[in-house]
């Protein structure tokens, strides 16, 4: 599905792109099968029962593992000085299963919509955007940059491990938070790859679009059939677009509510750790805590640059085709063909309208992270007393 293109940072996007397919389908949250004759995915019931048993499994686990810490009354230090931040742990904890079970859930009740989209999209690479002359340089940087997080998020539960003091948690227990923490970074990183998939098919049709208004200016002819065929292609994947954040709409609602409560969290831990125990080391304080938060915000900024890019790659087409209003004795059918364009992209933008809630853009992230700031103010004052 994915072929490695010469240069050394499209080899490594494409070691990343082999290496998520195949943890995917090793932890069982990718239930399709490739078809190499017919060169597209057919999804499987077996893939899906593993995929239900490797999901579960983490997941009783870990529930497992704080029933009993509940029944021997185990708790931290930093839960027995400071109450209020075991309540929000524990209020965490619900939210977070809860999050799981319906992001593993709904996705594999969409799996059937997901397969036909996962189809289109790779119809549309083999047969119109097949060239790998052609470089996107946004999409690789973002494919790598997501990659080094993940191993990154992966690395985090057992810097926490390691660098708190007097923490005796078993490390088979750190390894199961590491599978289902993967297992669920994977299921959205799917979601924001094929948004990054849809921008560099949107960014190839801007090129050759700003390549026809560069041959008209140079006196040459434009066909409007290739016109015709480029808004075919742009109103197929504005459908694969509302299609895909359709079927992710709730999962992606979710694992944003859980990264930034995570953070507010990691924040009000550090601080409650630091100032109220004084247990932990100014070197700690300054390695271990500030990764695990960085990680969890570029994370998290990353869904918003997705979704931005393809937003004013979008927004892009439209001012392209404004550059055809310059250019003098244009053909009668290609300029009625340009405005037809023009008009769909007048309508039909790429907008990420979560839930009916909120649009996901760098203004929308920006106002998180204010929020999240704000957040843990109020809960710092709250509990100023006890800190």
């Amino acid at each position: 599905m994915f072929r490695p293109r010469c240069g050394l940072r499209q080899k490594f996007v494409y070691v990343v792109l082999k290496s998520i397919l195949y943890s995917s389908w090793l932890l069982g949250i990718f239930p399709f099968k490739y078809d190499p004759k017919l060169r597209r995915l057919r999804r499987s019931k077996w893939l899906i029962l593993f995929g239900l048993a490797m999901t579960s499994s983490p997941l009783i686990l870990m529930l497992k593992q704080s029933a009993e810490y509940h029944e021997h009354g185990i708790r931290l230090d930093v839960f027995q000085r400071n109450s209020v931040l075991h309540q929000i742990i524990s209020l965490k904890e619900v939210v977070g299963v809860v999050t799981i079970c319906t992001v593993y859930l709904r996705t594999l009740w969409r799996s059937k919509h997901l397969e036909e989209i996962y189809n289109g999209l790779m119809l549309l690479k083999a047969n119109y955007f097949c060239s790998d002359a052609v470089e996107c340089p946004a999409f690789d940087v973002y494919v790598i940059q997501k990659g080094v997080l993940i191993v990154v998020g992966l690395l985090a539960p057992w810097i926490v491990h390691f660098g708190t003091p007097n923490i005796n948690v078993p490390v088979m227990n750190v390894l199961v938070v590491s599978l289902g923490k993967l297992g669920t970074l994977l299921l959205a990183v799917h979601y924001h790859l094929g948004l990054a998939f849809i921008y560099r098919f949107v960014w190839l049709i801007n090129r050759e679009l700003l390549s026809l208004v560069s041959s008209l200016r140079g006196n040459q002819m434009g066909s409007s059939s290739r016109v015709r065929f480029l808004l075919k292609l742009y109103t197929k994947l504005v459908q694969l677009y509302s299609r895909l954040a359709d079927c992710y709409d709730y999962q992606t609602v979710l694992m944003m509510a859980v990264f930034l409560s995570a953070n507010i969290i990691v924040c009000f831990y550090m601080i409650v750790y630091r100032i109220s125990l004084g247990k932990m080391s100014f070197f700690v304080m300054l390695i271990m805590f500030p990764l695990a938060l960085a990680n969890n915000f570029l994370d998290f900024w990353l869904i918003m640059k997705v979704c931005d890019l393809l937003q004013k790659t979008g927004s892009q087409t439209s001012m392209i085709l404004k550059l055809f209003n310059d250019i003098e004795s244009i053909d009668k059918d290609l300029e009625r063909s340009i405005s037809d364009f023009a008009l769909y992209c007048s309508h039909q933008r790429f907008k990420f309208l979560h839930c009916g809630l909120f649009y996901v853009n760098r203004e929308m992230g920006f106002n998180m992270f204010v929020a999240s700031f704000l957040y843990l103010l109020y809960l710092v004052q709250f509990d100023f007393m006890n800190l």
